[in-house]
């Protein structure tokens, strides 16, 4: 990978939550800074469906440009309020306390970020939620040399169907030996 391995302060603090939370598995750096990247060609409003404990949020926040605003959901209150003291000093990042139908109310998104397997499902609901235009970065997927791609002996209908919807344009990124991405681009 030819980047460099530091990483901004506010992920930092968010890693440092991860581990102190005992998350064995956060935002990937290569996936981070992808994030931070799109977020830099983006205005409106981002939105991470699964906050865990800000990684990917944190990531946005570093790329994302000035007026834009970023959401994130959380189903656990208290890892919900953990996350919320992270960026209280943040002034365009907003963690909120629910699950990641809450965040409707801030739509449409010009990019969401998902991590979430049963959230990734929910393909009509997301798309409704995506402004024309407006990116789904679907994270977490294992690489597959196959079509349609194989995990465990069964196909990924969930990544299968987000790269043939004809809703949007779509490709599979490998960010690592054994995991890959969706970046879907609604059009």
């Amino acid at each position: 990978m030819s980047s460099p391995f530091d990483v901004p302060a506010l992920v930092g603090r968010t890693l440092d939550l991860a581990r102190q939370r005992g998350f064995i598995t956060s935002t990937r750096h290569e996936t981070g800074r992808l994030l931070a990247t799109l977020a830099a060609a983006r205005s409106g409003t981002l939105a991470e469906l699964g906050t865990g404990t800000g990684v990917g949020s944190a990531w946005l926040s570093s790329g994302a440009a000035e007026g834009t605003r970023i959401v994130s959901a959380e189903l656990d209150p208290s890892l919900a309020e953990d996350v919320q003291e992270i960026f209280s000093s943040v002034p365009n990042v907003d963690i909120v306390s629910g699950d990641w139908t809450t965040l409707e109310q801030y739509a449409p998104f010009s990019l969401i970020f998902v991590d979430v397997r049963e959230v990734m499902a929910e393909i009509d609901h997301l798309a409704a939620l995506l402004e024309p235009g407006g990116i789904a970065v679907l994270d977490d997927f294992t690489a597959s040399a196959h079509w349609p791609p194989i995990v465990d002996g069964q196909v990924d209908t969930v990544r299968e169907q987000w790269l043939t919807d004809e809703r949007f344009v779509a490709v599979e990124l490998l960010i690592d030996a054994d995991a890959s991405l969706v970046i879907a681009t609604r059009r």
